[in-house]
């Protein structure tokens, strides 16, 4: 059996829910081998970030340069990554090695509102990354800081995935958990000529920590084993679905959501 392998460049979240930890715990239930480049350190629980402590330059550099001299992601992935000097570090790596599959999750706020993208940072990542992504995930707000837009409905989102392809990216998928006046949630994935509409039945929880880290994570992974890319979505809005629905209850405020419970399913467990 082959494993493919899959790396992660991210921020990383000592509750687990999110950042690093999310995409590792993803990338083994999808049975992909999961590396890292860890560009922050957050402390925080599912009441709030306490702090956010950036590795250095020279350390991410070489986290990437040891990642590419010797290992062979099939996809990559990228979270928080903090501020514009990172932003073009990343980009640049990535061209050097010739990495493929670029996946961006736009990590801007967290749960509980803390900004962890500098203000400035946002048009390094138009400008210098966004061009080399197969797909970019944004939320809602993610979306609106990306494109300078308000987004209010369906065809707001919808243009809003529009602009992110002329920006750039080949996929653009606008979630849509953030639109609360529905009772489902409507993700939108545009490929520069055809809309796409994943759907699923809103679940009202404060259990939801890490849900786009989570995603997108399932999104590389899929890709890394060599999915196109609607069928890559189409796997991981399934895989949060039931992480966001077999909650596990823990914490005080914004809990994380359950790893196992996808292949749980799979297994006809619960």
């Amino acid at each position: 059996m082959t494993i493919v392998q899959a790396l992660t460049i991210a921020g990383s979240d000592n509750g687990g829910g999110a950042g690093i930890q999310a995409d590792l715990k993803t990338f083994q239930e999808l049975g992909v081998y999961g590396m890292t480049v860890i560009t922050a350190i957050a402390a925080q629980n599912t009441t709030g970030v306490q702090g956010v402590y950036p590795i250095s330059y020279d350390g991410i550099a070489q986290q990437l340069d040891s990642t590419g001299a010797d290992f062979q992601p099939c996809a990559v992935k990228t979270g928080m990554l903090y501020n514009a000097e990172i932003i073009r570090l990343v980009a640049a790596k990535w061209q050097q090695y010739g990495w493929t599959n670029l996946v961006i999750d736009p990590v801007m706020v967290a749960k509980g509102g803390a900004p962890l993208l500098q203000q400035e940072a946002v048009q390094a990542l138009v400008q210098e990354l966004l061009p080399h992504a197969l797909i970019t995930t944004p939320n809602i707000p993610e979306a609106e800081l990306l494109t300078g837009m308000s987004i209010r409905n369906l065809s707001e989102r919808e243009e809003a995935a529009k602009q992110l392809v002329q920006m750039g990216t080949t996929y653009a998928l606008v979630k849509g958990g953030h639109d609360v006046d529905s009772g489902m949630v409507v993700d939108v994935l545009y490929d520069g000529k055809t809309f796409h509409y994943l759907e699923n039945l809103r679940v009202v929880t404060r259990h939801t920590h890490g849900t786009g880290c989570t995603f997108s994570a399932a999104i590389t992974a899929e890709l890394a084993k060599g999915s196109p890319v609607l069928a890559a979505v189409t796997t991981a809005r399934a895989f949060i679905q039931a992480a966001i629905e077999d909650e596990l209850g823990f914490g005080a405020g914004h809990g994380p959501t359950n790893h196992f419970a996808y292949q749980r399913r799979q297994r006809g467990e619960r």
